[in-house]
């Protein structure tokens, strides 16, 4: 974790084209999205045997990578992420299941101070819920939402840095403000079931479908010992 911070906090294409993703009430955290994993240090993680064949195992099928992110909210002023599901607005990407995961990854410790990750524990269960806009970011119905914080209990994923979360991509979901004196980095790993491909081939998402080439999980520290912070443009 120490070489990931070091890295992606040095490099110019992902710090310099970040952009901003206000909340609600205009907070803003940062976002770097981008779509395939290459040989590049963020594409070892993204690639890497314990993450993979882990994703693999959850959706029973071979998975390719559909898009990778770092996740910026800085000491203060990082803002919120409105409940949301990942399917609200993939769905829209001409997929046709949500048969995806995400892998949230922490780069820094994540708690309740600094805006940790919120779930609602099974709400995957409830299927897709409409989505709309919230600030700048793709938010779920409000009132299921609250309905469903009535049945699905509420679990603050507080994380030490290199700690991962697996979560399903209809599994209900936000973070609060960072109103600590620490940041909250994370990369999320996002995978597709390959029987799952968008309909459309990819044009509605930006990127066709590329299998995954897993590689040892020893392949993070070899590739990001000589990373030259040229990656993610």
């Amino acid at each position: 974790m120490d070489l990931l911070l070091e890295v992606t906090k040095s490099d110019l294409g992902i710090i310099g084209t970040a952009w901003d993703m206000p909340d609600a009430k205009g907070r803003k955290s940062k976002l770097k999205l981008w779509d395939f994993a290459g040989e590049d240090l963020y594409g070892m993680f993204s690639r890497c045997e314990s993450i993979v064949s882990n994703v693999e195992k959850l959706l029973n099928s071979p998975v390719y990578t559909f898009h990778n992110k770092i996740m910026m909210k800085e000491p203060l002023v990082g803002g919120a992420w409105e409940w949301h599901q990942d399917y609200g607005y993939w769905y829209n990407d001409k997929v046709l299941s949500p048969d995806l995961v995400s892998v949230m990854v922490a780069i820094d410790r994540a708690n309740k101070e600094n805006g940790c990750l919120q779930v609602l524990k099974g709400s995957h269960r409830l299927g897709r819920v409409n989505h709309g806009t919230v600030g700048n970011q793709a938010g779920a119905d409000l009132e299921r939402v609250e309905g469903a914080k009535k049945r699905f209990d509420l679990v603050h994923v507080e994380l030490e840095a290199g700690d991962a979360c697996f979560f399903h991509s209809n599994t209900l979901h936000s973070s609060a403000a960072n109103e600590s004196p620490n940041p909250r980095w994370s990369m999320i790993c996002c995978y597709n079931a390959v029987y799952n491909t968008p309909f459309d081939g990819g044009q509605s998402h930006g990127g066709d479908y590329r299998p995954v080439k897993k590689v040892p999980d020893s392949k993070i520290l070899e590739v990001g010992a000589r990373s030259d912070f040229s990656v993610a443009k």
